[in-house]
């Protein structure tokens, strides 16, 4: 093995980094990188003063970070500094002496199943990415021979990761099925319901992150949670339930009333969604139904309002436009 003195690792480890611009022949512009590694106040500088103090503080602190700078070159307008990297440590594998080793010959070792494959060239060509059929195995959705289990049929019923949130709270015994329809509110409660409280709080999202865990998947979950999430909208919705004009009194400088009849729409849509769903061998499942059956008859859509008539004038324009139409 030959030694390398200091000089000529140098030159082999090395590299070039722009530490300024020339803007003319008395003024340099310095790199941003450089301002703040200098703590140096100002964009510009003479060139008098980039040879004086400027640069030889370049030295020493670029030496203090294991990179001495071996010179600087001019390249057109910019002012490059050639850096050694010889003195940096780099992650390399280790044997079994304990002997660090750079850049070694490595070998493939297929697992034995693979090994006596024919399909393995094609295998090499497909997507590393997991696919949906792992996902769906994944949660749970499907068993081992792809049939769908109870969980996947529920969240074959709904969109998104609503069948997943109430998959999940229903297998948890646990979980009372009055607090579960009022806390569908918060699968599209968002964050204006939480206030200064956890967002992503609740019974509802605790069984998701004790089914799902931190997963995240683009639509469906967000750190094991569906992504509309929003805790403090089932309290609304449960008050506005038992009495509708306790609306008013959730009213906030970040809660208007419009928030409210939006969750209260897509709440009963949610419930909407369960009561005609398809019926499964579960008592849970079939007490939810006739438990969103029974609310969707006591409470009205803020939609449902009864316009008030209209004017003369504007019954005038409408009979007119019918008669341009006819003619």
């Amino acid at each position: 093995m030959t030694l390398l003195s200091d000089d000529e690792r140098g030159k082999i480890y090395g590299r070039a980094i722009t530490v300024a611009e020339r803007l003319n022949n008395d003024r340099v512009l310095l790199a941003k990188w450089l301002r703040r590694l200098l703590n140096w106040n100002g964009r510009q500088a003479p060139v008098a003063v980039w040879n004086e103090k400027i640069a030889p503080l370049v030295h020493e602190k670029l030496a203090q970070q294991h990179t001495p700078v071996a010179r600087f070159q001019d390249e057109g307008h910019r002012i490059l500094a050639l850096v050694s990297i010889a003195d940096l440590t780099l992650r390399v594998p280790v044997d079994s002496h304990g002997v660090a080793l750079w850049k070694p010959v490595d070998r493939e070792v297929l697992p034995p199943d693979c090994a006596q494959c024919s399909l393995v060239p094609v295998c090499r060509q497909l997507n590393a990415g997991t696919g949906v059929a792992l996902l769906w195995r994944r949660l749970h959705l499907v068993d081992a021979a792809g049939v769908p289990t109870r969980r996947g049929r529920i969240v074959s019923f709904f969109s998104q990761g609503d069948g997943l949130a109430i998959a999940a709270a229903l297998e948890d015994e646990t979980y009372p099925l009055e607090e579960l329809v009022y806390d569908l509110a918060n699968l599209d409660g968002g964050f204006r319901f939480c206030g200064d409280d956890n967002r992503w709080g609740g019974r509802l999202a605790l069984v998701c992150h004790e089914k799902f865990g931190l997963q995240s998947i683009p639509g469906y979950l967000e750190n094991g949670v569906p992504p509309k999430y929003g805790a403090g909208a089932e309290q609304v919705v449960a008050s506005v339930h038992k009495n509708p004009l306790n609306k008013h009194a959730w009213v906030t400088d970040l809660l208007g009333p419009g928030d409210i009849d939006r969750v209260i729409i897509e709440w009963r849509s949610l419930l909407r969604q369960l009561s005609h769903a398809p019926e499964l061998d579960w008592p849970r499942w079939r007490d939810l139904q006739a438990m969103a059956k029974g609310m969707l008859n006591e409470t009205e859509s803020p939609t449902m309002t009864d316009l008030p008539p209209l004017e003369y004038d504007q019954t005038r324009r409408v009979e007119h436009r019918l008669l341009l139409r006819r003619h």
